[in-house]
């Protein structure tokens, strides 16, 4: 194979994953298990075996595991972090601030009062009742308050940047119907 097939094999397929990347973007948005089914399968045709597909791969992963939170009731998971006091925890995942300077490394946790990192000098908190939108831009998970502040927590990984996505939307939706 000549260094110009190989080119022209690498586009066909970086085409054909850009494509896959575009569906799957908005399958994360409201992530189902027949979605990711149909991901799955599209992958597995889009990528050529000698291809690098890597984070294609970590990306339809997360896309399995936020589908499958989507679809059940959020289960509280046991921490012993005390920030999180006497709330019930669904998710700790490790995270960072990469809009701040320094970077800070810490954790993200989800609680049933309110989303907060903690981690570095700076701590990160919004309560759920004030969150107007929750949702995951690649391994990024914003939240967006009802006076228009902007969080931006980085996930180490896209199934967690979406899974914090799903959990915080639900816990978002709960808090501000009880406070309706």
């Amino acid at each position: 194979m000549s260094l110009l097939d190989l080119f022209r094999r690498r586009e066909r397929g970086s085409s054909r994953l850009a494509a896959w990347r575009e569906q799957w973007r908005r399958a994360a948005d409201l992530p189902s298990t027949s979605l990711a089914r149909e991901l799955r399968l599209a992958l597995e045709a889009a990528v050529e075996p000698d291809e690098d597909s890597e984070v294609e791969w970590e990306m339809q992963e997360g896309l399995e595991t936020a589908a499958a939170l989507a679809e059940a009731p959020p289960a509280p998971i046991v921490t012993g972090h005390r920030v999180v006091g006497t709330d019930a925890c669904y998710f700790s995942a490790p995270a960072c601030l990469p809009d701040e300077p320094s970077q800070p490394t810490g954790t993200l946790l989800l609680t049933s009062s309110r989303a907060v990192f903690v981690g570095g000098a700076r701590a990160v908190s919004a309560p759920w009742h004030a969150v107007a939108r929750c949702t995951a831009v690649e391994r990024d998970l914003v939240l967006v308050t009802r006076d228009e502040r902007l969080h931006r927590i980085r996930c180490n990984t896209y199934g967690d940047a979406l899974s914090a996505a799903v959990l915080g939307r639900r816990l978002a939706a709960a808090a501000y119907n009880r406070a309706s």
